[in-house]
């Protein structure tokens, strides 16, 4: 049971409207309640808030979720899922492929890798994190004083409470938050529908809208051995939504950048967005070949195309906005009307200097060692779970000689026991997979990096395919208890160890650490001092009425059900047609017939046999979009009417949803969520999920 006195501290329940649109991404210590209430003559309460906070989730895979009955049950999206799906599946038992329920309590799996937060506290810490910062100090003294900071108030938080605690920063290192939240470890499959219908539409529907997905799955989280019992969950709604209603959807949106400065944003355009397509077309093309050797190959290579396929389509749209006008023009009119309340103000313009010149220098640094530090420190040429393993046995076993707080930040006291999961995860490892992911890697570092030292020490003048084949077969960190040995035994033993990827790390990491030492001192600290002195002086002016950027933390955002035109930017439909906001169970079988019921618009057999057999109501919304505002990390996120009662999840967003990473517009930009009355009728008359069905609408 979660201690009430950990709850919110110091919610803020007036804050001024700024926009006519329901742009945001809020805290929920922060939330933009007089605004909802000029609009929508909705009340936010603390009570709500509270509630809702508690019933949210946040996956450790980069997804979020929420609690959905008072017995643990868990929520989220089948893509989320996909971790656990494989990590459960074999040759012969593809849970991926086939779907999954289990009947009774005694057949649900625990995932071999998952964690699930619930931010229970959420307290400000800016002036402990700033307090050993001195006037005049150095950025890199400053930093490395933030940064020893932060690790040490997250290990006080965790020694103190029990809890994980992450120190997190906002406007740019303006503000700095620390969040509290109870961790659960021992999470398992309930349910999940077979891939067909949950990624119906495959890629080409991806970002689209009409869709027709049932991307959802749901967990059980154990403590003890029992299924936990939680006082606060989600229920699930008796009556759906309708055209205009409010939504809120609580989630952990991954990162945005409204907030960054055009040097940044410009640094993206031409360094990072272009190496990050590259990288990505290449791994697109490596796993389509390999898996296309073998039906276990495609298996085993799913999940990574997956991720693969989805990236490449949202990071397009994120390069090619970045030379949209109509975005950089708004961009740059922000960044001017900020440079020009600094230098009417004599005062401020002697406090801060002129900060955006040391950001810009900085991002002229991170440019100038971007290729090294992302493939060398960063592993892009390390690629798969083997040489990661290898990474952080090395590395821990060095930083955990250190104190707490000069370690690197991600092997703190507080990281360890998230880290030791991953690490000891009895996910299943294929070596031959394996090895054709890091021989490409290595293939990369050969043609990026030919004369860095780092190249030189790993390839000794041998092909990448030949290096990358000696690493894995004769490796034995595919063994847990291997893993387990290296890691107990501490640098004694990581210096003892034959195993050639420890013996790769080991040689690499010195090269490695420079890279990261340059980032550090001379990017992360300076763009910590510079960027929040411009954070302070944007916040100075709007307070928390303008929400910072997302950090995978939990936000809150809102607006109403409603459908929209087509302006040209999808792919799915003709431009200047009206899209209703509903899509229905009936409308999947009329799009696969359209498409020749083809991969990826084959329904499953089991939708097929329900629609036979009578048994499916085929007006019965499935799909909708809403205008919340949302970003990569929603998935999964809850979508929640006025009553606090789940009427959906959020799976995905619109193609014209894509540019909010940068400015939020509601003309035709949607969130995409599976409706709470599809998954009823699909748990009910599909699949016979009763005790799934029963536990969320309290009739069991």
């Amino acid at each position: 049971m979660i201690k009430r006195w950990v709850l919110f501290t110091g919610i803020v329940l007036s804050l001024a409207a700024v926009a006519a649109a329901d742009e945001g991404m809020w805290l929920f210590n922060h939330p933009p309640a007089a605004q909802i209430k000029a609009k929508y003559g909705f009340t936010l309460t603390s009570a709500w808030l509270e509630h809702v906070q508690l019933s949210s989730v946040r996956f450790n895979n980069g997804g979020s979720g929420s609690f959905v009955s008072a017995d643990g049950l868990a929520f989220t999206n089948h893509h989320v899922a996909q971790t656990c799906l494989h990590g459960l599946s074999t040759a012969d038992k593809d849970l991926y492929k086939t779907g999954f329920y289990a009947k009774s309590y005694a057949e649900e799996p625990r995932c071999p890798d998952l964690e699930l937060n619930v931010l229970v506290g959420i307290e400000d810490v800016t002036d402990k994190v700033n307090a050993g910062v001195k006037p005049g100090m150095a950025a890199a003294a400053a930093g490395a004083a933030q940064r020893g900071a932060t690790s040490q108030i997250e290990a006080d938080c965790n020694k103190i409470t029990g809890l994980r605690c992450d120190v997190v920063t906002f406007y740019s290192g303006a503000i700095y938050h620390l969040y509290r939240y109870k961790r659960y470890t021992d999470v398992r499959l309930v349910f999940a529908p077979e891939f067909d219908i949950a990624f119906f539409g495959g890629d080409p529907d991806n970002f689209e809208f009409p869709r027709y997905d049932l991307d959802v799955a749901f967990f059980r989280v154990y403590e003890n051995g029992k299924p936990v019992h939680i006082e606060h969950y989600l229920k699930w709604s008796a009556g759906g939504l309708k055209d205009n209603d409010l939504v809120f959807i609580s989630g952990h949106p991954g990162s945005t950048g409204r907030l960054l400065t055009m040097s940044q944003l410009e640094s993206l355009r031409t360094v990072v967005f272009p190496f990050q397509l590259e990288i990505l077309n290449r791994r697109d093309q490596l796993f389509r070949n390999w898996g296309a050797k073998s039906e276990e190959n495609y298996r085993r290579a799913q999940e990574d195309l997956f991720g693969i396929e989805n990236n490449l389509k949202r990071l397009k749209v994120y390069y090619t906005s970045l030379s949209d006008p109509a975005i950089m023009d708004k961009k740059q009119a922000e960044e001017t009307t900020l440079k020009q309340t600094l230098s009417a103000d004599p005062q401020k313009k002697a406090e801060y200097g002129n900060p955006w010149a040391e950001v810009d220098q900085a991002i002229k640094v991170q440019q100038e060692i971007y290729l090294p530090l992302t493939l060398i420190e960063r592993d892009y040429a390390f690629r798969g779970d083997l040489a990661g393993f290898a990474r952080t046995l090395v590395r821990l076993a060095i930083e955990k000689t250190k104190p707490n707080a000069t370690r690197l930040h991600e092997y703190s006291e507080s990281a360890l026991p998230s880290l030791e999961q991953r690490l000891f995860a009895s996910t299943p490892i294929y070596k031959d997979m394996e090895e054709v992911e890091l021989a490409d890697s290595l293939a990369t570092l050969q043609e990026k990096l030919p004369n860095d030292p780092a190249t030189q020490l790993v390839l000794k003048g041998r092909a990448p395919a030949a290096v990358a084949h000696e690493l894995i077969a004769n490796t034995k960190l595919d063994d847990i208890n291997v893993r387990k040995q290296l890691y107990q035994g501490g640098l004694e033993a990581i210096g003892a160890s034959t195993d050639p990827l420890i013996v790769l790390m080991r040689t690499i990491d010195p090269e490695a650490r420079k890279y990261r030492s340059r980032y550090d001192d001379e990017v992360d600290s300076v763009v910590r001092q510079a960027g929040g002195a411009i954070g302070r002086l944007r916040f100075a002016r709007d307070g928390y009425n303008v929400p910072p950027d997302a950090t995978f933390t939990l936000r809150l955002s809102y607006g109403p059900v409603r459908g929209y035109v087509e302006d040209g930017l999808g792919d799915v439909v003709p431009k200047d047609t009206k899209i209703p906001p509903f899509t229905q169970i009936g409308g999947a079988f009329t799009r696969a017939d359209k498409m020749g019921n083809k991969d990826p618009f084959r329904l499953p057999k089991s939708w097929l046999d329900a629609k036979q057999a009578g048994k499916l109501k085929l007006d019965t919304p499935f799909d909708s979009v809403s205008t919340g505002d949302i970003i990569g990390g929603n998935s999964g996120s809850p979508v929640i009417n006025t009553a606090g009662e789940l009427v959906g999840i959020i799976f995905d967003g619109n193609m014209q949803s894509l540019p909010w990473i940068y400015v939020y517009d509601d003309v035709a930009g949607r969130a995409v969520s599976v409706d709470s009355r599809g998954i009823l009728e699909a748990l009910r008359d599909v699949y016979g999920a009763t005790r799934v069905s029963e536990e969320l609408t309290g009739s069991k």
